[in-house]
């Protein structure tokens, strides 16, 4: 039953849009960690007939406002949350799990478990059984709640929250699903273990990689999209992307690709693996405070260009090729190409706590955790 001090309503008009995307600049004010997304991204993001996202999902926004003084006039926004059932997910595991994402509360217990309780209650009206999140939208976006590793900003597409949010999730009673881990490498580690390693490999003569070819992007994205789907199948959470998703995510990156930072693996001339990585923006980002214009995309630009940090958003290789070095010698590539523009170190992410296939290599590397994520759950049952 909704407390008589806070009133929780779905995003319907504009203004409403516009406050479930502002929140966060009051949540966050004064934090020096927080990294402002960007306006016009998250609003495409959000958009239902213009994201491929939402071509196989159903999505609900609501938000939290405090009543005003007399109590009959809706007062600030105190709190948001997306309740999410991505049907490509459920036909994959073939399962009845609905998420919720995009959640942000002021520190009260009482704004977030209303909002936590209108986004299961929401799932629960259509049809599902467990509730999994946060994830903005799915494990191809933004994934898990930050609770280990606040005292530095997230790498670029990774998220960024409070420690009261770990309070407010596990003092409505959700428990943890996963965890997710981000890995920290520098640059001695990379020269002193990971070219050692990959001249061993490469005297076996095995595997050849290349880098990417800008001049036949589009090809090279298909490559990318036939690997990703393939070498993550098993992955626990893993939704193949479709062909739209796989499209807008090549556009939203083109301009901020680097050619010596993305690199395949061959066997015989068949793709057998990639890497791709992306300098670290987080200074751009934090001084362009979420507006590409007029100057945020300077700002942008120059911190990609200024970058000392990367972020590995993705690597795998094919089953049958993973005992063949593929994963060394494209690691060897991309950091030689990140020495090569002045990159000292990055972070690896995020990697499933289970997956000692992909954890052990990391670590003989010298790879160390230094942040870990949480994916929360909650079974629902009987009606809302």
């Amino acid at each position: 039953m909704p407390l008589p001090d806070v009133d929780i309503s779905p995003v319907r008009t504009a203004a409403d849009l516009d406050a479930f995307i502002q929140l966060p600049w009051r949540i966050y004010d004064g934090d020096p960690n927080w990294v402002p997304p960007l306006r016009g991204e998250l609003r495409k993001l959000l958009d239902r007939k213009k994201h491929p996202f939402h071509q196989h999902a159903d999505v609900e926004y609501f938000l939290a406002r405090r009543r005003g003084a007399s109590g009959s006039r809706p007062g600030e926004v105190v709190g948001r949350i997306a309740a999410i059932v991505n049907h490509a997910h459920n036909d994959f595991h073939e399962e009845k799990t609905g998420f919720f994402g995009f959640f942000e509360s002021v520190p009260d217990q009482r704004v977030a478990s209303l909002l936590l309780q209108s986004a299961e209650d929401w799932l629960r009206q259509h049809g599902q059984e467990r509730m999994r999140g946060p994830a903005s939208f799915s494990s191809n976006e933004e994934w898990g709640l930050l609770v280990d590793g606040f005292d530095s900003p997230p790498m670029v597409m990774m998220t960024y929250n409070p420690r009261t949010y770990v309070d407010l999730l596990e003092g409505h009673g959700l428990t943890k699903a996963k965890d997710l881990v981000a890995y920290w490498l520098t640059e001695e580690d990379v020269r002193t273990r990971v070219f050692r390693l990959a001249a061993a490999v490469r005297k076996r003569r095995r595997v050849d990689v290349r880098r990417l070819d800008m001049r036949r992007f589009r090809k090279e994205v298909e490559v990318v999209r036939d690997l990703y789907n393939q070498a993550w199948e098993k992955n626990w959470g893993f939704v193949p992307m479709t062909d739209a998703e796989i499209d807008q995510l090549a556009k939203d990156l083109k301009s901020v690709i680097d050619p010596s930072l993305v690199a395949f693996a061959e066997k015989d001339g068949r793709p057998i693996g990639f890497v791709l990585a992306l300098p670290d923006a987080t200074s751009g980002l934090q001084k362009a405070d979420g507006r590409l214009f007029p100057f945020g995309f300077l700002h942008i630009r120059r911190g990609l260009r200024r970058a000392k940090h990367l972020r590995v958003l993705t690597l795998g290789v094919l089953r049958d090729f993973r005992n063949t070095g593929a994963d060394i010698l494209l690691y060897a590539s991309l950091f030689e190409g990140a020495v090569e523009r002045g990159i000292r170190s990055g972070e690896l992410s995020w990697v499933l706590e289970d997956n000692e296939a992909m954890r052990k290599p990391l670590e003989s590397i010298g790879a160390r955790v230094y942040k870990t994520y949480r994916i929360y759950e909650q079974q629902l049952g009987g009606q809302a």
